[in-house]
């Protein structure tokens, strides 16, 4: 098997005019089926290594599959905007039925060569230098009659009835439409699949043919493709990256200091990497919550077939929880992970400079406070670095690593190499309060609070976010980080950036209550025993107190904003913020921004991140909305001179180099 997948720069020359477009049915129907299924001669598809997406799809065409057992298998191709185009969505669903197929497809799912067989898409695993041999052995079967010629298209053991699949479909489309209102090519896959089942197999094949052909110069591929080289563009850092200048260490124990949710996630990320790491607590009862939290992360993979009861028992054996620093002097690395409290967190590295090697990685998770404040009292300055991780640090895929001039390059690749290890995407940034995830989000609720405190309904914000396909709006996230950190954080935020910030009460109104967020059940909303989030009319009792005390009156304007005008209240104060962060040096790139906003941030990868999608809106555009916001309602929504000078010239907040 030569074809791993579809180039993916041969979508965008597409897109960009400079490759021409085969003719309707060419590939999926003459070629692939008419050609390569129908011959009169077997063949046999030998996997290994990357099975993905057309080359998957040349594989299901041919009348049998012999793969390893490692060989990586799936159909991706949503994730660029398009579906699969060469025969995927009418040959997948025969091979292992049509809700495997649905699922892999709609969530791009990559498997493993032993998975694919247990699921009937390849039909034996071969070691790797016994797979061509195999392959010819399975070609020279079928060619003898020794095993049965099969034909994928002709298959429908594995449908089902039709009134069972039409279920199937409007669970899928429920399902679709339930995660982003507006993401239309989930359901366009769902039609096309459908077609298939309902009309056959070569109807099918036509409405993919056709569907993939529109989809190919639709704005959500452009934004997907955009989405797939900006993670691309990611690495290597110049002079700091695992295979450049300065190699990475080996680094085999590490230490987390604070066993809370997110401290819990990192060591769960951690061991599932097989690093040995020690978890330090305060006292026996704060360690064993600790180890309790991670537990009940790993049974969580157990109970997704994620990994056996003995792969459970040795992936926790590789975890030690201690009550002080004694085990530290061997570590080569600490991850400190408690509350965002500047004094704390300063005790805490006073100590691992006294209990650590001289070479050992001191890294903080804070959110938002600037390192030279956390490093304020020691003498190993150049040992520092932020590791930003996001909860649940076992499953969001980005990892905001934060340096300051004085952090060696040394401790950087260390950290880069941990974060390859882990399965982390590293957006590496400059120092400063905030970064760049935290200064991009904080305007955001910043600007919600501000709506609220003027008359906005709470729940309209969130619902008009959801809509717009991010997973939760500023008020259900402020409760899913809590307002102890959101004041902590707000504070770092005023004492840095008085002149923009908008001071509401409304958090510490309700802090002051004990009404924290959602780890204490009560928030902006209320939770149930199942950890859904409620409306909770109780809020507004406290809107009304953070209005007296602040004397902000009610805004009709405000009140009556339009969805559009929800949202762009909300975002483009964000954007103005990751402007002045690409001024400042903060990112190197706006497509770095774009993939903090997409896998931190949980902006909709559909609209191509942040930056891309202002973009699409125009620098003068956005320029002009801010200014007439400040103007109105003060200098929170002042542009930018980064912002101002793009709009003034119509260039892209994505430009390169100097205007």
């Amino acid at each position: 098997m030569l074809s791993g997948g579809f180039d993916i720069g041969g979508l965008r020359g597409i897109q960009e005019g400079k490759i021409v477009q085969p003719e309707t049915g060419y590939l999926a129907v003459d070629l692939i089926t008419g050609i390569l299924e129908d011959s009169i001669k077997p063949m046999v598809s030998a996997i290994n290594g990357l099975a993905i997406g057309g080359g998957l799809e040349i594989s299901m065409a041919c009348h049998a599959r012999i793969s390893t057992s490692t060989a990586d298998i799936g159909l991706p191709e949503l994730t660029v905007g398009v579906i699969p185009g060469f025969g995927g969505t009418q040959r997948l669903p025969r091979l292992i039925g049509l809700s495997k197929a649905l699922e892999m497809i709609l969530t791009s799912k990559i498997i493993k060569g032993n998975e694919a067989h247990r699921l009937g898409l390849v039909d034996a695993i071969a070691l790797p230098d016994e797979l061509l041999d195999t392959a010819c052995r399975w070609a020279l079967d079928i060619a003898e009659s020794r095993r049965p010629w099969i034909k994928t298209l002709n298959q429908s053991d594995k449908l089902g009835p039709l009134d069972e699949a039409r279920n199937i479909f409007d669970s899928a489309r429920a399902q679709a439409r339930k995660q982003s209102a507006y993401n239309q090519l989930p359901l366009d896959c769902i039609d096309v699949i459908e077609e298939g089942i309902v009309s056959g197999p070569l109807a099918g094949l036509w409405k993919e043919a056709h569907t993939f052909q529109k989809l190919i110069f639709s704005d959500e591929s452009k934004n997907l493709v955009h989405v797939f080289f900006a993670r691309q563009e990611i690495l290597p850092i110049p002079g700091i990256n695992c295979s450049g200048s300065v190699p990475p260490r080996e680094i085999n124990k590490i230490a987390v200091v604070g066993g809370g949710r997110m401290g819990s996630g990192i060591v769960t990320a951690l061991i599932l990497s097989n690093f040995h790491v020690i978890l330090k607590e305060i006292d026996d009862n704060f360690l064993q919550e600790g180890l309790d939290r991670v537990q009940v992360n790993l049974r969580n993979r157990l109970v997704e077939g994620k990994l056996n009861p003995e792969e459970f028992d040795k992936t926790f054996s590789l975890l030690t929880g201690v009550l002080d620093y004694q085990s530290f002097k061997d570590v080569d690395m600490v991850i400190e992970a408690v509350s965002e409290d500047v004094s704390l967190k300063q005790q805490i590295f006073v100590e691992l400079e006294k209990y650590c090697p001289s070479n050992c990685v001191l890294a903080t998770t804070t959110s938002a406070i600037d390192l030279n404040l956390i490093g304020e009292k020691i003498n190993c300055s150049d040992r520092i670095i932020g590791a930003h991780f996001f909860s649940p640090a076992q499953i969001m895929p980005l990892l905001e690593i934060v340096h300051t001039p004085k952090t060696s390059p040394e401790i950087i690749a260390d950290l880069m190499n941990v974060a390859a290890k882990i399965q982390k995407i590293p957006v590496t940034v400059r120092n400063c309060t905030g970064f760049a995830v935290s200064r991009m989000l904080f305007p955001c609720t910043q600007s919600a609070l501000f709506l609220v405190d003027h008359g906005l309904d709470i729940y309209r914000i969130d619902n008009a976010i959801t809509k717009f396909g991010m997973q939760m709006g500023p008020f259900r996230l402020m409760d899913s980080i809590g307002f102890g950190d959101a004041i902590a954080i707000g504070d770092q935020f005023l004492q840095s950036f008085p002149k923009r910030c908008f001071k509401s009460m409304l958090i510490p109104l309700m802090f002051e209550d004990k009404r924290t967020g959602e780890a204490t059940g009560k928030g902006f909303y209320s939770y149930d025993d199942n950890g859904e989030a409620n409306p909770d009319h109780e809020i507004q009792n406290y809107i009304e107190k953070s209005r007296n005390i602040s004397g902000t009156q009610l805004d009709p304007e405000i009140v009556n904003l339009s969805e559009i005008e929800i949202l762009e209240m909300l975002l483009f104060p964000a954007i103005n913020e990751a402007c002045r962060i690409l001024e400042e040096g903060i990112a190197a790139k706006a497509s770095h921004l774009d993939i903090a906003s997409i896998m931190a941030q949980g902006f909709p990868s559909f609209r191509g991140g942040a930056m891309f999608w202002a973009d699409s809106l125009g620098t003068g555009y956005i320029h002009t909305k801010l200014e007439n916001w400040a103007k109105k309602y003060g200098n929170f929504f002042e542009p930018s001179s980064f912002l101002a000078e793009r709009a003034a010239k119509s260039l892209a907040l994505s430009a390169q180099g100097s205007i």
